[in-house]
C-alpha cells in the first residue's frame, strides 16, 4: 500500500514540476517575443531615418540600405512567428527557422552582389564574392526544399489524421 502512495505522490510532484517548468518556459518565450517586437520597431524607425538621411545619396545606395534593413525586419518578424508558434503548441517548429535562414541568405546575396559590382576589376576578390554568392544561392535552394518537404509532411499528417477521425 505504501508503494502506491509513493507512486501517487511522485506523480503529483511530476505534475507540479511540469506546471512550474511550463510557466517558466512561457515566461521566457514571452520575454523573447517582447525583445523581438522592440527590435523590429527599432529597426523600422532606423529604416525611416535612413531613408530621410540618404535623400541626396545615389538611388542604388538608398535601395540597398533599405532592402538590407527591411529583410532584417522580416527576419525579426519570422522569429516572432516562431516564438508565437512555440508558445501555442509548446514545441519548436523548424519551418520558421528555415525561412529565417532563407531571408538571411537573400540579405547576404543582395549585399554581396552590390559589393561584387564595386570590385569587379579586382580579380581574386571578385571571384571570391561570386563563389560566396553562389554558395548562398545554393543554400537558399536547400533551405527552400527543406521547408517544402516539412510543409508537405505536415499536410500528409493532417490529412491522415482527418481520415482516421483523430
Amino acid at each position: 500500500m505504501a508503494e502506491k502512495k509513493e507512486t501517487h505522490q511522485e506523480r503529483e510532484r511530476q505534475r507540479f514540476a511540469d506546471r512550474v517548468l511550463s510557466a517558466a518556459e512561457d515566461a521566457v518565450y514571452w520575454a523573447i517575443a517582447v525583445i523581438l517586437v522592440a527590435g523590429a520597431v527599432a529597426l523600422l524607425v532606423a529604416q525611416v531615418r535612413t531613408m530621410f538621411t540618404l535623400l541626396d545619396a545615389p538611388t542604388s545606395t538608398v535601395m540597398l540600405e533599405l532592402l538590407d534593413g527591411v529583410l532584417l525586419i522580416f527576419i525579426f518578424v519570422e522569429l516572432l512567428y516562431a516564438v508565437r508558434t512555440s508558445l501555442r503548441s509548446h514545441e519548436i517548429v523548424a519551418e520558421p527557422f528555415l525561412i529565417v535562414g532563407i531571408l538571411a541568405c537573400i540579405k547576404e546575396i543582395v549585399v554581396q552582389s552590390v559589393e561584387a559590382a564595386k570590385i569587379i576589376h579586382e580579380g581574386p576578390e571578385f571571384a571570391r564574392a561570386i563563389v560566396q554568392t553562389g554558395v548562398l544561392g545554393a543554400l537558399v535552394l536547400v533551405l527552400a526544399v527543406a521547408a517544402f518537404v516539412l510543409r508537405e509532411r505536415r499536410r500528409d499528417v493532417t490529412t491522415e489524421a482527418e481520415a482516421t477521425g483523430d
